[in-house]
């Protein structure tokens, strides 16, 4: 049996960024944890900054993942999108690598923690204002500007998750739903 090394290192760098941060982990940590030479992870990695990206890179996909097995296409679009938003927050908020990662990006700035936020901030809004698109097309939703909408809806579902419960009781789900509704939905749902 072969052994996928480019896989062992990727695992190792994941475990090694969530128990220490981007800025922490060194490529020996890495080699250690995957028990490999260092010199192996740079058959693979030129560097850290390319194995991270290669880790946030299917952290996106297992995100995106996510967010369609919450659709439904027997659902309202309303609940699918809040379906959907609703999973790609609680996979943020439970994954353990983006809960280091975002502590540090906050904490400390890393820029290359910085950078990561964003572009999964992106693929975010990308996948939202996708979905506010066809529903528009399809004529479930006024006409708006997506990319604005879709960036609302995100800062507003993170708002509810993340930020109310720091010094709140956490919401639960279907109050989430009901603000949604009543908040956003009534106001371009036709």
């Amino acid at each position: 049996m072969t052994v996928d090394r480019k896989k062992l290192i990727v695992d190792a760098a994941a475990k090694s960024f969530a128990l220490f941060g981007y800025k922490a982990t060194t490529m020996d940590q890495v080699a250690k944890i995957a028990n490999v030479g260092k010199g192996t992870i740079y058959t693979f990695y030129t560097n850290k900054e390319e194995l991270f990206k290669e880790i946030v890179s299917v952290i996106i996909r297992e995100m995106k993942q996510e967010a369609i097995q919450a659709i439904d296409d027997d659902q309202p679009f309303v609940e699918n999108l809040h379906q959907a938003l609703y999973r790609l927050l609680a996979f943020r908020k439970e994954h353990q690598l983006l809960i280091k990662l975002f502590q540090e990006e906050k904490e400390i700035g890393t820029p290359a923690v910085r950078d990561m936020v964003e572009e999964i901030e992106g693929e975010i809004i990308t996948f939202i204002k996708n979905k506010l698109e066809v529903a528009i097309e399809k004529g479930y939703i006024r006409p708006c500007d997506a990319e604005i909408t879709a960036f609302i809806v995100l800062k507003m579902y993170v708002a509810l998750i993340f930020d109310w419960e720091k010094n709140r009781e956490p919401l639960k789900k279907e109050a989430i739903a009901d603000l949604f509704k009543s908040i956003f939905a009534q106001g371009i749902v036709d």
